[in-house]
């Protein structure tokens, strides 16, 4: 997968087709939204309210009268007044945060939610090319963008400019043009200043987060290969690689920084000075009598009113614009489709015998690498068939395209004479139970690893298959037994360890159809026996097909495939295949003599026990 900006380009025009993207999520709240809109409305009216009971307070307060009581009655009960319209301002904002918060949080989790299922459903082509540290955060900036737009558009920006229009109103309408005018002007030239500069620094802002996201990708891959960099002492080579992306951060966030002075600079300039004229012409009013002390008081309190939101606006503006692209980003992810698909009338798999028939089959990654070429053989039911050949040979592909891992490219594969392109990929894979050969655990209890081949089952049948699969006498060694944790990716476990919770996870399945991918091809000779009296135990009955790279762990097999640069060199048993002198032959001979000491080894051993 290529790699994603995860910030958007300042001249992109914010795309209002974001909002037909997440408003179905939000209509399963409808009552709540129209409450939540209730009480916006009743928060406006009561910020509006506001200046005009402090006018009245402060005219109150300034009445030339010569009854004590009417001065101290009438200014403390507006002053009651102007308390309860502020905390009713705030009030109805927190009862309309609270409403819509719900509408909000369940949307993100109905999006997150099919995210996660749809990455799933995607084909292994996908998740071997994506980047696990950028993906997370493709996610994470879609749903928080969700959030983000909700919270500050539909109750921040949008009151705001109505209230701009309410207040505009007003101020023509009871002191005529002038005030309507510069409160008008100021607005508009605020919000221009503001989107301008906010679009020119956002890609300072984009080159910071590509930064971020390029430094997290780089730790996630390299802890993800925690032993990779143990193995080769890379500690340094690694974190100076991560210091490289955390410079290149630095340097765009200090960008970032600098010009965030820029648009609050000129922010505050043109607050400045709309406050200033606004304050100067009220100030000639009240001179010439033809406005009071109270009206004066208004007026500034409407323009710090309007103010104080738009103060924000560039912040606001560009992280509505950022939380789009990010929101449309995680539904580009929705929009992929995988390229293994089940087709419109895909039946159920119906296992009668379990026999597996390649017809014929070709496959290629890429169009001028083929990998298979014309594959043809049968696993009969309950038989163990072997697939044999050197490295690159196309040995693990057959057990993809198996599970439909990827769909072949010519030929087709049967199960009992169904088509698996045609039957669903769901009723397959619960049919064949895969023996991996790097078997990668949760990090988990060993328990739980097991539980995982059926989340249904209960501890005696877990047990069970610790017992088939040979696992019982090593949990018992543990001090904590099956709830010893596994470590992250099974790293605590030694590979026959891993690869007898594999099986005992797999018996647990209880699928018709197993597949064993070289699963024994890194233990060592006493933990590739104990693995194999497994196999053989498990696979008694079922119908096996055994991918191998060491022959002698697959000389019992009803039937072995020798695979040549991708098509069948030869089949049969393994004496049969030893006497007709070939590839197989050559094989196995060139195996045997690897395990033979070599007379210079011999005779150095020789003098040592002499000595």
């Amino acid at each position: 997968m290529r790699p994603r900006n995860h910030s958007f380009d300042p001249r992109t025009k914010v795309n209002w087709r974001v909002f037909a993207l997440i408003w179905p999520y939000l209509l399963e709240y409808k009552r709540r939204i129209a409450i939540a809109l209730l009480f916006l409305v009743a928060a406006k009216i009561a910020n509006v309210v506001g200046p005009f009971i402090l006018k009245h307070i402060i005219d109150a307060l300034d009445a030339a009268t010569a009854e004590p009581l009417n001065i101290v009655i009438a200014p403390i009960g507006l002053v009651f007044a102007y308390g309860l319209a502020r905390f009713g301002n705030v009030f109805f904002g927190e009862l309309r945060d609270t409403v819509f918060g719900r509408v909000t949080e369940r949307a993100m989790r109905r999006v997150g939610l099919r995210v996660f299922r749809h990455l799933h459903q995607m084909d292994l082509d996908f998740h071997l090319n994506r980047r696990t540290g950028g993906l997370a955060r493709d996610i994470e900036r879609g749903t928080t963008g969700i959030s983000f737009l909700m919270r500050f558009f539909v109750f921040n920006i949008a009151p705001t400019f109505i209230e701009i229009a309410m207040v505009v109103g007003i101020l023509f309408y009871n002191y005529g043009l002038a005030f309507a005018g510069i409160t008008l002007f100021s607005v508009v030239i605020y919000v221009f200043y503001s989107i301008k500069a906010t679009e020119w620094r956002t890609q300072y802002v984009r080159e910071a987060n590509l930064a971020d996201s390029s430094s997290n990708t780089r730790a996630v891959d390299s802890l993800l290969n925690f032993e990779t960099v143990k193995y080769f002492t890379n500690e340094e080579f690694e974190a100076s690689r991560y210091d490289d992306e955390l410079a290149k951060w630095e340097q765009a966030r200090r960008k970032n920084r600098l010009s965030l002075f820029t648009l609050n600079g000129g922010q505050a300039f043109i607050i400045a000075a709309s406050m200033t004229s606004m304050m100067t012409l009220a100030a000639y009013r009240v001179a010439d009598n033809s406005m009071t002390i109270g009206d004066f008081v208004l007026i500034n309190a409407f323009m710090m009113q309007l103010f104080l939101p738009l103060n924000f606006l560039g912040f606001v503006y560009r992280e509505i614009k950022g939380s789009m692209a990010n929101i449309e980003e995680m539904f580009e992810l929705l929009a992929k489709t995988p390229k293994v698909l089940d087709t419109e009338d895909a039946k159920t798999l119906a296992i009668s015998n379990g026999e597996i028939h390649f017809d014929n089959v070709y496959f290629h990654y890429r169009d001028d690498r083929p990998i298979l070429k014309g594959v043809s053989f049968s696993v009969e039911p309950g038989q163990k068939v072997a697939v044999v050949g050197a490295s690159g040979a196309g040995k693990s592909t057959l057990m993809k395209l198996l599970f439909r891992f990827y769909d072949v490219s010519a030929g087709a594969i049967r199960i009992d004479g169904q088509d698996i392109n045609h039957v669903s990929q769901d009723s397959l894979r619960k049919a064949i139970g895969v023996v991996p050969q790097d078997t990668v655990l949760f990090n988990d209890s060993i328990f739980e690893n097991i539980r995982y081949g059926n989340p249904t089952a209960n501890d005696a049948q877990v047990n069970e298959a610790i017992r088939l699969a040979h696992l019982d006498a090593f949990i018992s060694e543990l001090p904590e037994g099956g709830d010893t944790l596994v470590g992250e990716r099974g790293l605590k476990l030694s590979g026959g360890e891993k690869q007898r919770v594999a099986i005992a996870r797999t018996i647990l399945k209880r699928p018709p159809i197993l597949v064993f991918d070289e699963a024994t091809s890194s233990l060592d000779s006493k933990s590739e026996q104990a693995i194999l009296m497994a196999i053989q135990e498990v696979s008694k009955g079922h119908t096996s097909l055994v991918i191998a790279h060491r022959l002698s762990t697959v000389v019992d097999a009803d039937k072995i495939v020798v695979l040549s640069h991708g098509e069948i060199a030869e089949q049969g048993t393994h004496l049969e295949l030893l006497a007709k002198q070939g590839l197989y032959a050559d094989l196995w001979h060139v195996q045997q003599k690897e395990k033979t000491i070599s007379p210079n080894i011999q005779q150095r051993l020789t003098d040592h026990s002499i000595s």
